[in-house]
């Protein structure tokens, strides 16, 4: 009996950047389906968004590519090599190639929902002229805000990296910012935009989210968890975009057809963060008490203390307080150092005296009763928990 023959592995080069959450999770997808349905020789190196088209790509004697194209100098090269692609980025970049990718329309939507839930009906939008995804994404926030009978501010921006043109968007925004509306809703159209737009709000003394509450779209952790506050944002599915896209190069690899030319992945939700966490609070007294919480609260503040800074007496804020949040100032104060607490007990490795100091709380055995109040378990525990997870 003859040996058999063995079957050729596939090469598939991944032209898919390595700097980004989203493209990562991307990449993580395309891993679990190989490993379910391969093997395959896979061509992947480090590259940025603004990485050049690799030379090699013109004389690769491989089998297909998965592509996230920047450029239309990327988009013919691919084109040029006469192999299977599917595109992962850019439909308006993609050619004749299959495109799968996030549904932008979804986003818009989404993002409308998760503002008007919360109270808001002004809305405004903030976003790049230059990518047609953008286009889509903003086009459908409005539409929907318009359904609920709102009108929407928008802000185009221009794409540059200078220092210069950063100093000159921060200035356009901060004139945006003083003229809109508020209580309002802006939705950034990726999350480097609604960086900029809480830079800009934290330059003008705009209280985010009390004035303006921001979200972003890509849930890119490392901008949302640097802002301040952090970042609301749109989380794309990355996963099921790359096992997809592995699967419809598999089959076009084996000489059959795509279905479809487009497929839409709809995002896994709202990852909401500090800059769109809150209700809408029309009430000026809860709204100023609700800032001045959130800016003194991990420094010891207490009911007294706000009374004090807000010329009300205890009854009124308790009553006003309770009537728009449902919360009394106490527990408003509580809710506040917990959250930073929960922070500090995952992201860090600090002991609880620090996390106690750091809250605002005079000594750890206080902070460890009432977390145990509320929680039901020790803060050490519950972090214990959580890491294991």
């Amino acid at each position: 009996m003859g040996i058999p023959r063995r079957r050729r592995i596939p090469r598939v080069a991944l032209l898919i950047e390595t700097t980004r959450t989203f493209s990562r999770e991307m990449l993580s997808g395309v891993r679990r389906y190989v490993a379910e349905h391969g093997p395959w020789s896979t061509f992947l190196e480090l590259r940025a968004p603004d990485s050049s088209p690799p030379a090699w790509l013109r004389h690769w004697d491989g089998d297909g590519i998965l592509t996230r194209t920047f450029t239309q100098e990327m988009a013919d090269l691919v084109t040029a090599t006469g192999l299977p692609a599917v595109e992962v980025r850019s439909k308006a970049l993609a050619g004749a190639r299959p495109f799968v990718g996030i549904d932008n329309a979804h986003i818009g939507r989404a993002v409308a929902e998760h503002f008007f839930e919360r109270g808001y009906r002004r809305f405004a939008v903030y976003s790049l002229q230059s990518e047609s995804f953008f286009v889509e994404r903003v086009r459908n926030f409005v539409s929907t805000v318009q359904s609920y009978g709102c009108a929407c501010s928008e802000l185009p921006e221009a794409k540059s990296d200078s220092v210069a043109d950063w100093e000159k968007s921060q200035a356009r925004l901060i004139t945006w910012l003083s003229q809109l509306p508020k209580p309002v809703g802006v939705f950034a159209a990726n999350d480097q935009l609604g960086v900029r737009l809480l830079e800009a709000c934290q330059r003008a003394g705009v209280a985010v989210p009390e004035e303006v509450a921001v979200v972003g779209a890509e849930n890119e952790e490392t901008l949302c968890t640097f802002a301040t506050p952090p970042l609301t944002s749109v989380r794309f599915d990355g996963q099921t975009v790359g096992y997809t896209a592995a699967g419809v190069l598999d089959k076009m690899m084996h000489g059959k057809a795509p279905r479809t030319r487009e497929t839409l992945i709809p995002p896994k939700g709202i990852v909401v963060r500090g800059s769109s966490d809150e209700l809408v609070i029309n009430d000026s007294l809860v709204a100023h008490a609700a800032r001045l919480i959130r800016e003194n609260a991990m420094n010891g503040i207490n009911v007294d203390d706000l009374c004090r800074k807000l010329n009300a007496s205890r009854s009124t804020l308790d009553r006003r307080m309770k009537a728009a949040l449902n919360r009394s100032p106490k527990e408003e104060i509580m809710r506040i150092r917990f959250r930073e607490i929960e922070r500090l007990l995952l992201e860090t490795d600090l002991t609880i005296d620090v996390i106690a100091r750091q809250t605002g709380f005079s000594h750890s055995h206080y902070l460890q009763a009432v977390f145990k109040q509320s929680y039901g378990t020790t803060p050490g525990a519950f972090r214990s928990r959580k890491q294991a997870r």
